[in-house]
């Protein structure tokens, strides 16, 4: 479905029981909101209502110029909501999806049940620029996702995963190839310019931090620093997983999130 948010025309669906508690799930940069497909069977299973975001530039929400803020894009999640008639949900978030949350927390707690974050960082490393700089500039040359595709997907699932699940291994690769360059561009630079730290004690929503062990971009040690720095913030780490936990690991994700979204109820 469709809807405008005022810059620009977002994509989402919603589905599952009427009255079920809502969670929204909010994608990674160059993906979509089919990332979550491991998730939806176990959410609407438990009587949850399902609200998937395609985040401005991805899917088939549309790409305005860039670049993005950190805030637009969480600004746009409320503005979704308020359209919807949507009081409150569980946000649920990976990588770009998590830093989103963090600013939808600390901008807009009263939408906030809880908080889910998983792969993601609490602001933009000190470096964030030179390294964000050769894919931004491959893709702007390119005007295409084809170039840094590989090395992409390459740090999101490991070469196990690959040949275990090929079919799913080439749906997230061709996504990464069909997103829009624009939107990647708008996002990569709204993740070179953000800081959440000094905020992040102010959160108030229950909230949880999953990590996969391996993952080289969104490490550990990072994931444990957000859960640390909120009030009551839980860790929960994912062996045998990179940057995807949720789909390399479904089980034991799905489990964790299960068994921390039942416990708020």
């Amino acid at each position: 479905m469709f809807t405008s948010l005022g810059s620009h025309k977002a994509y989402f669906d919603l589905f599952g029981p009427e009255k079920g508690p809502v969670v929204c799930l909010v994608h990674s940069l160059a993906t979509d909101s089919g990332m979550w497909a491991e998730q939806i069977p176990v959410l609407l299973e438990s009587g949850y209502r399902v609200l998937r975001v395609d985040i401005r530039g991805h899917g088939g929400s549309d790409a305005p110029a860039a670049p993005y803020t950190m805030k637009e894009l969480s600004d746009d999640i409320a503005k979704l909501l308020d359209v919807l008639g949507i009081d409150k949900v569980h946000f649920v978030g990976l990588s770009i999806g998590g830093m989103i949350g963090q600013g939808f927390a600390l901008d807009h707690p009263g939408k906030v049940r809880s908080l889910t974050i998983c792969d993601a960082l609490p602001g933009s490393p000190p470096n964030a620029k030179d390294l964000w700089a050769p894919r931004i500039n491959a893709v702007t040359e390119a005007k295409s996702l084809a170039p840094v595709a590989g090395g992409t997907i390459e740090r999101w699932l490991s070469a196990e995963f690959k040949q275990k699940n090929a079919a799913r291994w080439q749906q997230i690769y061709d996504t990464i190839v069909g997103t829009k360059p624009e939107g990647f561009i708008g996002c990569a630079l709204a993740i070179t310019d953000f800081n959440f730290v000094d905020r992040l004690p102010s959160v108030k929503a229950p909230s949880l931090v999953i990590c996969g062990a391996n993952d080289p971009g969104a490490p550990p040690a990072v994931n444990k620093q957000i859960a640390s720095a909120i009030p009551g913030g839980r860790y929960e780490e994912i062996a045998d997983a990179l940057h995807f936990p949720n789909v390399e690991q479904p089980a034991v994700f799905n489990r964790i999130m299960r068994g921390w979204l039942d416990g708020l109820r």
